[in-house]
């Protein structure tokens, strides 16, 4: 049986509310002067992907590729310690044609210098190519993802709960993935695709948390005839506080060993779903469940429809 705790998380809804929007006011200050540094999914370059036959030794190859005159190149592990991937911007303006040319010509020029400076086998296992217009497409394709996902939330509480919840629960979801995107911001960390299935994941993560607390503050409205709606919102928190600790802290826990661990290609994953857990689970208390009381929630919101006696004639 979880432990059913006691605290007045209600009491400091004003001092986390006011928290919140000042994290909330940086971030999108930080998105605006800043904005995100896009991988190269979402910008033009060129992607060369490399076999060895042992455990490749990134210092090495860093060092190889320093040496021949690319040290701007990126080179992260995947796959396996015998894979790796080295990416390459593009800051020549030439047809996407002679692009796509340009990086088989490109990716088995690395090849061969890799080789010259390894005992090791290595095989060149695929050049691509990324344009510039390739990119903004997805990034505005990711951008009006989440908005259709924010927009179906909405739609599904209000239908199961009510439009008050709805939007408690909207404004959660903007709050931890507008943080979650400025600390990317702030800090200057890569934002690629695998960070866009984080957010992504971020956002039905919190929303899972929302949907319990509000189920259960649902069930108490309508059972417990004491206590305010203030009153019954605690109770309901503390009732599902065990089990979101518990789902959460067992989450984060692996996110974060795959951080530590983990190749360089999962980091801005892990990041992402690290931030995220940590403020999808504050925002479904503070943010989502608090502003129910200053949408002035009522008993009578949620009650059940009075059936009308058909047998009286």
């Amino acid at each position: 049986m979880l432990l059913t705790t006691q605290f007045d998380f209600m009491e400091h809804r004003r001092l986390a509310l006011t928290v919140s929007i000042v994290f909330m006011i940086v971030s999108a200050l930080s998105l605006a002067v800043n904005s995100l540094q896009l991988g190269m999914d979402f910008t033009s370059g060129i992607s060369i992907r490399l076999g060895y036959s042992e455990s490749v030794d990134l210092d090495q190859v860093n060092a190889t590729l320093d040496a021949n005159g690319y040290g701007e190149a990126s080179v992260v592990s995947y796959g396996s310690d015998r894979d790796i991937r080295i990416i390459l911007p593009v800051t020549e303006e030439t047809a996407a044609a002679d692009q796509a040319q340009q990086a088989i010509v490109l990716g088995e020029r690395l090849a061969e210098q890799l080789r010259a400076s390894t005992e090791s086998e290595v095989v060149l296992a695929g050049s691509d190519f990324v344009s510039a217009k390739a990119g903004q497409d997805l990034a505005e394709d990711a951008g009006l993802g989440i908005l259709v996902s924010l927009g179906a939330v909405m739609v599904y509480i209000s239908m199961r709960f009510q439009l008050k919840f709805a939007v408690g629960a909207v404004v959660a979801l903007v709050h931890d993935v507008l943080i979650t995107l400025g600390a990317f911001s702030i800090f200057r960390i890569q934002f690629d695709l695998t960070v866009l299935a984080a957010i992504l994941a971020v956002i039905g993560y919190s929303l899972n948390d929302t949907i319990i607390v509000a189920d259960r503050l649902r069930e108490n409205l309508r059972r417990q005839r004491r206590g305010s709606v203030e009153e019954l919102i605690n109770l309901s928190i503390n009732q599902t506080l065990s089990r979101t600790l518990i789902t959460s802290g067992t989450t984060l826990l692996v996110v974060v060993v795959l951080l530590f661990v983990g190749s360089e290609a999962s980091r801005g994953f892990c990041i992402a779903m690290s931030i995220g857990i940590c403020v999808g689970t504050y925002s479904s208390i503070y943010i989502a469940s608090a502003l129910l009381l200053t949408f002035n929630l009522t008993r009578e919101d949620i009650a059940l429809p009075v059936k009308e006696d058909l047998g009286a004639v």
